[in-house]
């Protein structure tokens, strides 16, 4: 018979309340760790995550360090976050500060230490039941990467001839042409000839039909899955063949069997940065997620409802559509929704005025109620602030508001001066209120209920308003409504046609003191309160 969780915050308090009569236990997640494909992945920017050397750039020894605050192994609520796998951005080789310019893929970036240092990390993450998943940067190499050097050395000797796949294999690793196309660039040392870079001129476009560059990428997957890696992040796909959904999905095809033919549990997720409809059609691929788009950003799904730009009812509408468009291309996708990235800037920046942090914390819960792997961008749990230029969504992550304390990083060189809009890790861990405190509840939810993480979706437009957004989540056994006021007003929801099926308030999420009532059928919910129903 199902328990459940009552207070508990701050030093083991009060994290969240669940109501309902009666003496209750607290309820204890039943599958953590987990051994599936359904977790919480936290996105981790080494370079400004936490510096263990002293040197200020962020590093494994100090990732390894701040384990526990991810996830300390325990299923208990605790001081963590209770996150279950790791994305962490590119940590190989590379001239950049963000490293999605590879020069070997095989190594560890020596600014983030040494491959033994990895592998203590990737120890003690199989220790807490964390999977990890790489970034992997198959869409271009760096200038600099040794391929790429010997192909345009070889093509400089060439004079009037014409290249030769015998001489130099590498040459077909890339897109080389005697003809200045749009996104190429001149081959150094050449008035001949161009190359392509879509990007920009330090990051050459690979050619991923070519076999011999498979095979390469074959033996790369091999090494890190050996090293103990759940699964990789596959970067830039839709421009794999810019302007070629078709080969590109034909090329995540070929990644993806490739990759399952070598670890069958091994998750991939690629990032296809369009629209929705295109993007579903990259499901066809057969990989197990594509990043969900739509519902990130300030003008998607999730932040257009907060705002009220949107009526609250379309969160739920926008689920069931985006359900039916993947299963439509794979029914056995694994959803990938994501509120920001490194990319994107950062979601308190989204808000102002009185109600930014309750709208902060409701938005970032409308994330994690969404099923498959939902994505958190480090720091996002703090409220931190960054946008404009991409140094500032990168910046170092905010344990303490003294730079100078230890393991605090410096950040991109580039970066501006970002200031903070809530406090630190040290003040908010402390505070029942704040935004960490919210979204470690909110995650401790979705651990708690397969419903909410493997759920299939049906929105409820006989609750749902302008003002509420009102789902159902069902898997086996389990079923919950989820009702989610999005207005700075008390909102009432007649459920009186459901009394017989709902047993009453299993769990809620609060952005402040005030709570829901749940009475003769008439649910009263607080501004911004969210509250999960069981039925029977």
């Amino acid at each position: 018979m199902r328990s459940k969780v009552i207070a508990v915050c701050l030093c083991m308090i009060m994290i969240f309340m669940t109501l309902g009569c009666g003496e209750e236990a607290r309820r204890i997640p039943e599958d953590v760790p987990m051994t599936d494909n359904y977790r919480t992945y936290y996105e981790v920017f080494v370079y400004s995550f936490y510096d263990g050397d002293g040197d200020g750039i962020g590093d494994f020894k100090g990732l390894t360090e701040k384990l526990d605050y991810i996830n300390d192994g325990k299923p208990e609520p605790g001081e963590d976050l209770g996150c279950n796998g790791i994305w962490l951005m590119p940590i190989m080789p590379s001239p950049t500060y963000h490293k999605y310019d590879v020069t070997d893929y095989y190594s560890i970036d020596p600014q983030y230490g040494t491959m033994e240092d990895f592998e203590l990390f990737m120890e003690k993450c199989n220790q807490r039941g964390i999977k990890v998943i790489l970034d992997l940067v198959m869409n271009h190499t760096s200038s600099q990467h040794p391929w790429f050097l010997e192909a345009c050395n070889y093509l400089n000797t060439l004079g009037e001839k014409e290249p030769s796949l015998e001489e130099c294999p590498y040459v077909d690793y890339y897109h080389f042409s005697k003809e200045q196309k749009a996104g190429y660039c001149p081959v150094p040392g050449s008035d001949t000839w161009y190359y392509e870079a879509q990007f920009y001129y330090g990051m050459p476009d690979l050619n991923l039909f070519n076999e011999e560059l498979q095979r390469e990428f074959e033996k790369i997957v091999e090494f890190w899955l050996n090293k103990g890696v759940g699964g990789f992040r596959i970067d830039a796909a839709k421009e794999f063949v810019s302007g070629s959904p078709t080969s590109n999905t034909e090329i995540l095809a070929w990644i993806t069997n490739m990759v399952k033919s070598k670890r069958e549990d091994a998750y991939l997720v690629a990032e296809v940065w369009t629209d929705l409809n295109t993007y579903a059609g990259y499901y066809a691929s057969g990989i197990d997620s594509i990043f969900n788009f739509a519902f990130a950003d300030n003008s998607g799904v999730i932040a257009n409802a907060v705002k009220g730009v949107s009526p609250a009812s379309g969160f739920g509408e926008a689920l069931v559509m985006a359900d039916e468009l993947f299963q439509a291309n794979n029914p056995n996708y694994i959803d990938a929704p994501f509120y920001t990235n490194h990319d994107l800037g950062r979601s308190a920046g989204y808000y102002a005025g009185e109600q930014s942090m309750a709208q902060t914390k409701v938005a970032g819960a409308l994330n994690l109620l969404m099923s498959g792997n939902v994505f958190l961008y480090y720091g996002e749990e703090l409220g931190m602030k960054g946008a404009g230029k991409d140094e500032n969504k990168r910046a170092p992550m905010y344990f303490s508001s003294d730079k100078n304390a230890p393991g605090m990083c410096d950040g991109p060189a580039d970066m501006d001066d970002v200031k903070m809009k809530f406090p630190s890790y040290e003040e908010q861990k402390e505070d029942a209120y704040s935004v960490y405190r919210y979204y470690q509840q909110a995650i401790y939810l979705r651990n708690l209920y397969p419903a909410i993480r493997k759920g299939t979706v049906e929105n409820l437009p006989g609750y749902a308003t302008n003002t509420v957004a009102a789902i159902r989540k069902s898997y086996e056994n389990e079923t919950l409504i989820i009702l989610c006021n999005l207005s700075t007003e008390k909102q009432v929801v007649d459920l009186s046609d459901s009394t017989n099926q709902i047993k009453g308030i299993e769990n809620a999420l609060y952005v402040g003191e005030e709570i829901a009532v749940y009475e003769k059928g008439q649910l009263e919910l607080p501004a911004y309160g969210i509250v999960l129903m069981e039925v029977k």
